[in-house]
């Protein structure tokens, strides 16, 4: 196997013992056709040098990873979703495939979907679209190129079966995604141990993710202890649901078994990025009331902490826990009118009150136009030295109407943070790269009607040009 010397497989998921996982098998699938590499990510990894035969048997046959997981695991947890209590799920159709350390030396896992049935797949086929794959390689990309602490998408091969939906065309091909995540464990994986009445094991879940994940909170013990934990929780929490709102992403489904305890995104299905702001925009069909809408997305995240708090009662008193919770909102108001929002518009602070002050006046003026969302960010990166060209982008008439004025006084003020980036490529467009679902529809058109890849693959390429111009 071509592994680099940077491979540095650390399987130590099993280390947390007995009642946390089950040994599965994967699916046997009658293909392997590879449509996606994350290249950029395997460097980082150590898994660059593999070829594509061996990139297929590890990604699509599940041919253990050297001196890593074997068998894969498939993780065990409980949820609430769409706020009702569900006993029933855990990975089904899904694994832990393995562990390794990034160049950075942190713990990352690789997972899958659509590797096949577990003990937890219910009625399930434990199968995933082709078109979901697709759908989920976009947004990671997007995401991460927009500064969202997100899941990478590692892999996406297909899988030459036949599957069956309701909710699009059938039959329809199939894939399997593996996906590089900090963390898969799960707010439902509390749940499901507060649930069976398991303290010991909540004990067990702490002290792992301190040790492997908040290493700067080792030393502490008793209540203590499980109230920094949750504090982290909470602060990385505010700050993923802070970074969705300035990206204008809607999840879909903000379960509690879709939230993890490193604050990363992950796990997409009927996401959608906004047009322009609407808080009442929801992206999936079936989310009739409107509970996992754009605006509300940010007290679901207050709600699902809310629910891991609870589920920590058993190991801490209620007092310790419910201080802890306040981090939430604190940082998710720090993400929105701080740094991640002056980083968002490339800008240099001019401090607390001034920064807060133009954010601000940001979310009056969209909740009060319909501007395009991501149209805003590009045209007025860098502040104010943007103005002349801003004037003349396809958004202009909304800069010149009265509402926009206080904005606009406040962003003259502002200098970019480094001029040199304005330079870039990037920025010499007219339009920004977004990913609206018009667009992932067109670009899916072609691959189901004529398997032609040439437009994801030209989207993907744009949005590298886009994470390149805005995070280097």
């Amino acid at each position: 196997m071509s592994v680099s010397p940077s491979y540095r497989p650390d399987p130590v998921y099993p280390q947390i013992g007995d009642g946390f996982y089950d040994s599965v098998t994967a699916a046997e699938f009658p293909e392997h056709i590879l449509r996606y590499r994350n290249t950029r990510w395997a460097k980082r990894v150590g898994l660059d040098g593999l070829t594509d035969a061996e990139w297929q048997a590890h990604f699509g046959a599940f041919k253990p990873l050297p001196h890593n997981l074997q068998p894969p695991l498939a993780m065990r947890y409980h949820g609430h979703q769409f706020r009702a209590y569900n006993p029933d799920i855990g990975d089904g159709r899904g694994f832990l495939f393995a562990q390794l350390r990034d160049t950075d030396d942190r713990l990352l896992d690789l997972g899958t979907k659509g590797s096949g049935k577990t003990p937890y797949s219910r009625d399930g086929d434990g199968r995933l679209t082709l078109k979901g794959g697709v759908r989920e390689v976009l947004v990671t990309a997007l995401l991460e190129a927009l500064g969202v602490n997100t899941s990478k998408s590692f892999s996406l091969i297909e899988t030459g079966e036949s599957l069956y939906r309701s909710d699009e065309p059938s039959p329809t091909r199939s894939s399997v995604l593996v996906r590089l995540s900090h963390s898969h464990i799960r707010f439902g994986t509390f749940q499901r141990h507060a649930y069976e009445g398991s303290p010991e094991r909540l004990n067990t879940l702490v002290d792992f993710c301190i040790r492997h994940y908040y290493p700067e909170l080792k030393g502490l013990e008793g209540p203590a202890r499980v109230g920094a934990f949750l504090q982290k929780v909470c602060e990385k929490t505010g700050e993923m649901v802070g970074s969705w709102m300035l990206a204008g992403f809607v999840h879909g489904v903000v379960n509690t078994d879709n939230m993890n305890v490193t604050g990363e995104s992950f796990d997409y299905g009927p996401y959608r990025m906004l047009p322009y702001y609407d808080p009442n925009f929801v992206a999936a069909y079936f989310d009739q009331t409107g509970l996992y809408s754009f605006l509300r997305q940010i007290e679901t995240g207050l709600w699902n902490v809310q629910q891991l708090a609870a589920a920590l009662l058993p190991i801490c008193d209620k007092e310790t826990l419910i201080e802890a919770l306040q981090y939430y909102s604190s940082s998710y108001l720090t993400a929105v009118g701080g740094a991640p929002f002056i980083g968002r518009l490339g800008v240099r602070s001019q401090g607390k009150h001034t920064d807060r002050q133009l954010s601000l006046g940001v979310l009056n003026f969209m909740r009060e136009t319909d501007a395009p969302f991501e149209q805003f960010y590009f045209d007025w990166y860098g502040g104010g030295i943007r103005e002349a060209r801003a004037m003349k982008s396809s958004a202009a008439s909304y800069y010149q109407a009265p509402n926009f004025q206080h904005v606009l006084s406040i962003l003259r003020t502002y200098e970019p943070a480094d001029p040199d980036r304005l330079s870039h490529v990037y920025f010499q467009n007219d339009r920004p790269y977004t990913l609206l679902i018009d667009e992932i529809e067109a670009l899916w058109d072609r691959i189901a009607k004529d398997d032609d890849w040439s437009a994801f693959e030209q989207k993907l390429a744009d949005i590298e040009v886009m994470r390149d111009a805005l995070q280097g």
